[in-house]
């Protein structure tokens, strides 16, 4: 478990009351109900951003607070508890960490104070088909004078409905390069997507979309650009995922100590007891390695690959276990729409497959450790 300092207490306290008394799972029900393409609550966003989370890992200098990706990771940790629908994992940190990493000072200067200020949703766009793979990028970016021509479509791009700034991800002819592409540019379009988490996944698609030279982050063979910017989304999916389990062990802890079956409380079942001992131990393996993939973010080790691929894999490995042993548990009323169970295992199924799932981080450690 990390060490936090007292600005870091304070913003997992305050992130902490605020999902709990402002945004707790029946909040996340409305939004569902609600049915709009955007999949989450404008007003709620609007207070995240208001409270300064938008622009955590963002400098000073461009409006933010600088705090870090391990801060931002308690505030998603704690969001993801009660399924808060918001998109300040994609826009603040995603989106965010490619022109932290690699925008110009013009680029800096013309979106981080907007993102801070939650005036502006980013997505991030890479993956064009139904499995994560950065390797299989299509969309292509041509040169057109003094500019860019881009043309493809990506599948599943989260937030994607709402989103006023897209970075997506082409084919330059020299390699793979990350471009920003406002959301009503022309030859932008996008169509939503109905997944079983109720949240946006929209395919957004460029048709021979215009850019100006201004549009590329960083070099033009930025595959090492993309990859560092899909470990920071990856390390953050993974403290959203770390909540949702901490909360479905919790919530079922408490229904195991409430309810009786055979004259017995069923906690006091031994074989109960196992089972919870075992999810308890997972979960805080599951703390240790995200919390480190966040820590190694922030301090800049030249091992963050790595500990991102272990924290994803382990992340998505605990929280299949503990929201499927929530529906078995809770009985026959986890099954059912009134109970909020079925919504943490249809939000755990979505990130565990967002920017990787477990097989894909366990091939990738492998292969950074060079087996």
């Amino acid at each position: 478990m990390a060490v936090l300092n007292e600005e870091q207490s304070m913003l997992r306290d305050m992130a902490r009351d605020w999902a709990n008394e402002q945004s707790p799972v029946t909040a996340f029900r409305k939004v569902r109900d609600a049915g709009e393409a955007i999949g989450f609550d404008p007003k709620a966003f609007a207070a995240q951003a208001e409270m300064g989370w938008t622009g955590v890992i963002i400098p000073e200098a461009y409006g933010g607070s600088d705090f870090g990706y391990l801060s931002l990771g308690l505030v998603l940790e704690e969001t993801g508890r009660t399924l808060t629908a918001s998109p300040l994992g994609t826009t603040a940190l995603a989106a965010t960490s490619a022109l932290l990493l690699a925008g110009s000072e013009a680029q800096k200067q013309a979106w981080l104070p907007k993102i801070a200020s939650g005036d502006v949703i980013a997505a991030l766009a890479v993956d064009e088909g139904p499995r994560h793979d950065p390797s299989k990028i299509a969309t292509k970016a041509e040169k057109s004078g003094d500019g860019w021509t881009l043309s493809g479509t990506k599948k599943f791009v989260a937030e994607g409905d709402g989103a006023h700034l897209f970075v997506v991800a082409a084919q330059t002819g020299s390699g793979i390069g990350l471009f920003l592409v406002p959301a009503d540019t022309g030859g932008v379009s996008r169509a939503s997507r109905n997944m079983v988490d109720a949240r946006s996944h929209a395919e957004v698609s460029f048709d021979a979309v215009k850019l100006g030279s201004d549009a590329l982050i960083g070099p033009e063979d930025g595959a090492g650009l993309l990859d560092q910017v899909l470990d920071r989304a990856r390390a953050g999916v993974a403290a959203e995922m770390l909540g949702l389990a901490v909360q479905a062990f919790d919530d079922t802890l408490a229904y195991l100590k409430t309810r009786e079956q055979f004259g017995e409380i069923l906690s006091r079942f031994q074989a109960l007891q196992h089972r919870m001992a075992h999810q308890f131990t997972q979960i805080e393996l599951m703390r240790s390695v995200v919390e480190g993939a966040l820590e190694a973010i922030d301090t800049d080790r030249d091992d963050i690959a790595a500990k991102v691929s272990l924290a994803k894999a382990t992340a998505c490995d605990t929280l299949h276990l503990v929201s499927r042993e929530m529906i078995q548990l809770h009985g026959g009323i986890g099954m059912t729409d009134e109970h909020h169970a079925g919504f943490y295992i249809k939000r755990a199924r979505i990130l565990e497959n967002a920017w990787g799932n477990a097989a894909f981080h366990r091939e990738r450690f492998a292969r950074l450790a060079g087996y």
